[in-house]
């Protein structure tokens, strides 16, 4: 009997991505120069980071004229009311608002602090105050690089865009898939049995963002400067979900 393997490679040599930037070309030379020849099921894990910048996600702070109701978040929160401002154009619900912290129903259903938006390690460029938000569409951006990762190497690869998260009654973040193509993100294993013969209920792995958190160990999430990782994953035989479908709906989540 084969026993699984998991192998996971960090992508070097990829440069500050800037507005405009071929992100498919950098992630191709970097595999290329890597000396790893991707397979057929292999994962190329992309910190949400290059890609949102590549998209020019890019915002300055300093151009927002805040709403009432931002500049009222800024009193009860300590935050800037600016950076508010933006963090209420990606949301749908404010779920949580108190000193130091604001937790929001993003647009893209993701429950997450700020809004996702980011303003560590994201170049000036001019701006007074830079700040990264999350792809229109990470789903899509995901379906983009894998055609053209596809194309080069031959190969059906996944491509799983990662952000570091944090969770509901745990402490630090975790990586999450925010977009996702060419891999079963959610694996539905209810009607399937245990090795006793019971059937499962409830099981669903989150396949794409445990391979989202296998990366994480070889990205750089500060000054490291390792955005992409190439994961080996074993075989998993099911239907290709993108990463909207880990979204929990609203009705069933428990603690909104």
């Amino acid at each position: 009997m084969i026993t699984p393997t998991l192998s996971v490679w960090p992508m070097h040599g990829i440069p500050r991505v800037k507005p405009g930037d071929d992100l498919a070309g950098l992630l191709i030379a970097s595999l290329e120069a890597s000396g790893v020849a991707p397979a057929d099921g292999d994962v190329v894990v992309v910190a949400q980071k290059i890609v949102s910048k590549a998209e020019g996600r890019i915002f300055d702070v300093a151009q927002v004229e805040p709403s009432e109701r931002a500049r009222e978040l800024a009193e009860v929160t300590g935050k800037d009311a600016r950076l508010l401002e933006l963090v209420l154009s990606e949301s749908t619900e404010v779920l949580r608002a108190k000193k130091n912290v604001i937790v929001v129903a993003h647009r893209l259903g993701l429950v997450m602090a700020n809004a996702g938006i980011d303003q560590s390690n994201v170049e000036a460029d001019g701006m007074a105050e830079p700040a990264l938000l999350l792809p229109v569409d990470p789903d899509a951006s995901a379906a983009r690089l894998k055609a053209r990762l596809d194309a080069r190497f031959g190969v059906s690869l996944g491509v799983v865009i990662s952000d570091s998260i944090g969770r509901a009654w745990r402490l630090g973040t975790t990586g999450t898939a925010i977009g996702a193509a060419g891999v079963p993100s959610l694996i539905d294993q209810r009607g399937e049995t245990d090795m006793n013969g019971r059937v499962l209920m409830v099981t669903e792995t989150a396949f794409a963002d445990s391979v989202a958190t296998a990366a994480v160990l070889v990205l750089g999430e500060a000054a490291e400067g390792t955005p992409a990782a190439l994961v080996r994953v074993p075989v998993r035989s099911a239907p290709e979900k993108p990463a909207s479908a880990l979204v929990r709906p609203k009705g069933e989540d428990m603690f909104r």
